[in-house]
């Protein structure tokens, strides 16, 4: 992941503009679900993801910086974490995730931590 954890790597296929709602999204170990909003925003990109049954129902928070590919053709997006780091992230704060800076700072800070590649 980058140092920006809240931008798109160069790297991974994405182009400003490209609508990602209902890509499905991979973890390193298997499907987590699909992406229900996202922003490319500079330096607040990211993606909230609906994992539906996966884990109840829940939303999660990825920032881009957390993005290793786009598959614009398979309509997938591969991130760079386990399942298990993504069900422990802080919890979706829908109300919460625009605008509020010590939220950002706490999910940033959980993501940025988990950089692997």
């Amino acid at each position: 992941m980058s140092d920006n954890i809240w931008g798109y790597q160069p790297t991974t296929g994405y182009t400003a503009g490209t609508d990602l709602t209902g890509f499905k999204v991979e973890a390193t170990d298997g499907s987590i679900g699909k992406v229900d909003k996202h922003s490319d925003d500079v330096d607040s990109s990211y993606l909230v993801v609906d994992t539906g049954i996966w884990i109840f129902g829940k939303h999660v928070l990825l920032p881009a910086g957390t993005v290793q590919s786009v598959d614009l053709d398979e309509h997938k997006i591969h991130v760079a974490l386990t399942k298990d780091q993504i069900k422990d992230s802080p919890e979706f704060a829908k109300d919460k995730h625009l605008g509020d800076a010590d939220y950002h700072e706490r999910v940033g800070g959980y993501y940025h931590s988990m950089r692997t590649i």
